[in-house]
């Protein structure tokens, strides 16, 4: 009997369309930190795709930055609004720190190009919502740079709750985290980052389960967050310790629409190796998914599925799903649909609409926590 909810859950297997390379979209990527490296490595193995230009706020940053990576002939500009302006674009990766996510793809979909946003999509729902304006105001695609959407043992978590196996869903826990992995560079400050852990990997963890269940309303949320860690020079060095003012952990309690309770929790650093696995409760069944021991976009191991057949109690183990590496992994993956929706004309891979809701749920955890109360999720109306 459970051999039979097992078949439900085959690993698909991972095969990629032929491209058309007769049209090369034109890419800018504004922001050439760390995480503008991962958009580069994985543009350049797509046949469809010229990177033609690139804006940093820092003098001779792009310019290093394309050298090293092997493209001396993009075109560099000292910032955003100058490559927009002389450019024909396509589209446009923005890597920036946080705290200019909103302005630099407000501008670029003003512009009429199309945007991959990396995460998180923005630092407060006000921002969303004018994201999403200028969105559809522009008639061009954005997509939101949530690459676990990618792994197939990620896809499963949704394949299983979305079989019905599970019932009707009305817990979830979610989080997860590091021992020790404070980030420093723009990460650290409320002037660039405006969130801290929350940001970096909260709103990755909180996707997973919200797209699992078709990402529900969020009603209201009681929010905690701290510093205790990144402040301390005992755990972080004296000199970004100095200039850390946002949370490295945060919890929260939230509710969904449909009765549903999400009990979250995030670090960047603790005294414990996980705030717990994630686990999803129906009312026919639950789902365990392991933690991992740094967040990663995929799952710590097999995934047990408890159920009562027959009169019985079984806890059914379903396999990981294998890694496919000769598609270039998750990231790959992320630009590959992107470019994809953006040549067939379909929906963004990962929409705002979505994740207007994950941000709504960040953005009220630090208010929450500010005011040491729950407090209702208000999402300003995004036709107005």
């Amino acid at each position: 009997m459970s051999d039979a909810v097992l078949g439900q859950f085959a690993p698909p297997a991972d095969t990629e369309a032929e491209v058309d390379t007769s049209k090369k979209l034109k890419f800018g990527i504004i922001g050439t930190g760390w995480i503008a490296e991962s958009h580069v490595l994985s543009l350049k193995q797509l046949p469809d795709v010229q990177i033609v230009a690139g804006a940093d706020l820092i003098p001779g940053k792009a310019q290093k930055f394309f050298t090293k990576y092997g493209l001396p002939n993009v075109k560099c500009y000292p910032d955003h609004k100058a490559m927009l302006e002389a450019e024909e674009l396509d589209a446009v990766c923005v890597c920036t720190y946080n705290r200019t996510h909103a302005e630099c793809t407000i501008d670029a979909l003003n512009k009429g190009i199309n945007v991959l946003l990396e995460k998180p999509m923005c630092v407060t729902v006000d921002e969303a919502v004018e994201i999403i304006k200028a969105e559809k105001q522009s008639g061009k695609l954005l997509s939101i740079g949530f690459q676990p959407r990618m792994d197939e043992n990620m896809k499963m978590i949704k394949k299983v709750v979305q079989s019905g196996e599970l019932g009707q869903i009305y817990y979830i826990q979610t989080g997860g985290g590091r021992r020790r992995g404070i980030p420093n560079s723009t990460f650290i400050e409320e002037s660039t980052a405006g969130i801290g852990a929350l940001g970096d990997i909260g709103c990755y963890s909180l996707d997973m389960v919200l797209n699992a269940i078709d990402y529900p309303k969020p009603i209201t949320v009681s929010g905690y967050k701290s510093n205790f860690f990144g402040t301390n020079p005992k755990y972080n060095n004296p000199a970004d310790a100095a200039r850390f003012d946002v949370d490295d952990f945060a919890a929260a309690f939230i509710r969904l629409e449909g009765g549903i309770i999400v009990d979250f929790r995030i670090a960047w650093a603790m005294h414990i190796d996980t705030p717990g696995d994630t686990i999803i409760m129906g009312t026919e069944g639950a789902l365990r998914i392991p933690s991992t021991e740094c967040w990663n976009g995929t799952v710590g191991g097999p995934m047990k599925l408890y159920k009562d057949i027959a009169g019985k109690q079984v806890e059914i183990e379903i396999p990981l799903c294998p890694e496919d590496e000769s598609t270039g992994g998750i990231f790959y993956k992320k630009l590959r649909s992107f470019v994809d929706a953006i040549k067939n004309e379909t929906e963004a891979p990962v929409p705002s609409s979505q994740i207007l809701y994950n941000q709504a749920i960040l953005d009220g955890i630090v208010k929450s926590s500010e005011l040491g109360r729950e407090i209702e999720i208000k999402i300003p109306d995004i036709n107005g």
